[in-house]
């Protein structure tokens, strides 16, 4: 270690023994970097996560190493930050092919969080999709090319200034290779040319997790976007049960679901179910169920006896669970759109399909209307949480790491809140802490802090605006309808009010 990071160890040193010790560092609140503070006009304070370590000398020093690396950036040496990957010791619970299943991890020292990541990629429910999708996207139905290490980014990031409040936890990152948005339980046979095993992957990820420091944990945050968002809201109780189970009921079991609200709506123009994309949501569900064998929550089971695919839609199954859920969905999601049969290739959208993506951001909004703990932005794009930019997109001038640092806190005060429905929201938020955010505006990229969008012809960028006139928009028309002159319609849209 240079000079230059052992005194900066030595500082954080100091700064950790005060927080171990329950006292405020000198100088007050710690801040979050300044070119995080410079993204808005009201700037955001983070705490660094200090775990209070608890036992050696060694723990205590292996923490102030890995912050004090995060901290410096010119070091010549780089600790190995990329999550390793493991294979799972059941050589029995497999991905499609039969090829061992397994997880990538990087633990944090002394850190009592953990965060374990469901990876999503669609599915297929049929011989048919299913060997396509092998020829096509092997990595999701085998292990057999998976690298040895893979990268953090967004809330797997190790870097505060990417993931300013879960920068150091354990990360864990679960590839997807069961097809089967994680919910299966049958083993490749003689007579089934897959397995589809999805769900048992996760339990035993938790079970091998208790070995390596799990057992000691305060919270396990488990996370997902797409399909792994939707895997979320189906397996997060069932951790929690594994975990009590197994003699660790005082884990705060959570849940993080990324774009995995979807909803069994009409396809804007129905086709025949003959693969992943163009098949009806509840029909694809319904083949998929019986295909994979898959199990849902029981609570849900039982309040959908004979329907189980019901439980496969966020706001069915979110009002049965348990633990606590955080779900983040764009009002406009691509995903969405694509099962719906609404495909925006370049060509300008007919007037019929623009009814129907407003439709969809209404039909959205009003099901999430009553989550106590949501980020629901209006902007067409899908999946956010390992993104880079995910600090950038605000809602109500709220950045998606507050919001989740708002609900952390929320749970800290009430660990035993364990309900979903709005009665059973905590009372303890702090003031200027939200923890409900959805945009109110009605367009799709009305929020001006939504991803960029580019041409697909051109690749070019295109502002609110220019993406709207693209997709068919009528500002004058718009405008009438609104009782409103065009100008200020347009001043509207570019504000995102």
């Amino acid at each position: 270690m240079g000079g230059g990071t052992f005194a900066l160890a030595v500082l954080v040193t100091l700064l950790l023994v005060e927080v171990a010790e329950g006292r405020r560092p000198r100088g007050g609140r710690m801040h979050s970097s300044p070119s995080y503070r410079g993204r808005s006009e009201s700037p955001e304070s983070f705490p660094l996560d200090f775990t209070p370590v608890e036992g050696n000398m060694d723990t205590l020093m292996r923490q102030v190493q890995n912050l004090a690396q995060s901290l410096y950036p010119c070091s010549t040496r780089r600790l190995d930050q990329d999550m390793k990957l493991r294979f799972l010791d059941n050589s029995t619970v497999t991905c499609n092919d039969g090829s061992s299943a397994g997880y990538y991890i990087k633990e944090s020292k002394g850190s009592r969080r953990w965060l374990v990541f469901l990876e999503g990629g669609w599915y297929c429910f049929s011989k048919e999709n299913c060997d396509s999708r092998y020829d096509t996207m092997r990595r999701l139905m085998s292990s057999s090319r998976w690298p040895s290490t893979r990268t953090g980014t967004g809330i797997l990031s190790p870097q505060p200034e990417e993931n300013p409040h879960w920068w150091n936890a354990n990360m864990v990152f679960i590839p997807y290779c069961s097809s089967d948005v994680w919910s299966g339980a049958s083993p490749k046979t003689d007579q089934n040319d897959y397995a589809f095993m999805g769900s048992l992957i996760i339990q035993e990820v938790v079970n091998e997790l208790l070995t390596k420091g799990l057992d000691n944990a305060k919270v396990l945050l488990l996370a997902g976007s797409s399909a792994g968002g939707t895997g979320v809201l189906l397996n997060v109780d069932r951790v929690a049960e594994l975990l009590k189970s197994r003699g660790h009921g005082s884990v705060q079991v959570r849940g993080l679901a990324d774009s995995g609200w979807f909803l069994d709506n009409k396809q804007y123009r129905r086709t025949d179910c003959v693969d992943t994309i163009s098949c009806a949501p509840i029909e694809a569900i319904k083949r998929g169920i019986r295909y994979w064998g898959g199990v849902v929550p029981e609570r849900c089971r039982l309040a959908h006896t004979g329907e189980e695919w019901n439980c496969f839609f966020g706001y069915k199954v979110y009002p049965t669970l348990k633990s606590p859920v955080f779900v983040v969905q764009w009002l406009f999601d691509e995903a969405q759109l694509t099962v719906d049969n609404i495909h925006l290739t370049g060509q300008p959208v007919q007037e019929g399909q623009w009814r129907y993506i407003q439709n969809l951001g209404i039909e959205l909004r009003n099901t999430l209307k009553d989550i106590p703990a949501m980020f629901a932005p209006a902007c067409l794009s899908h999946e956010v949480i390992t993104r880079n930019y995910w600090m950038d997109v605000q809602v109500k001038g709220t950045s998606l790491p507050r919001a989740l640092q708002c609900w952390d806190r929320s749970l800290h005060h009430s660990p035993r809140n364990h309900g979903n429905s709005s009665s059973s929201s905590p009372r303890s938020v702090p003031r200027g802490c939200p923890l409900h955010l959805i945009d109110s505006c009605p367009w799709p990229h009305c929020n001006p802090t939504c991803p960029t969008i580019r041409d697909q012809l051109t690749g070019r960028e295109m502002n609110v605006i220019q993406f709207l006139t693209h997709m068919g928009f009528d500002v004058q028309r718009m405008a009438q309808q609104q009782g409103l002159e065009p100008s200020k319609l347009l001043g509207m849209l570019n504000s995102g009010t």
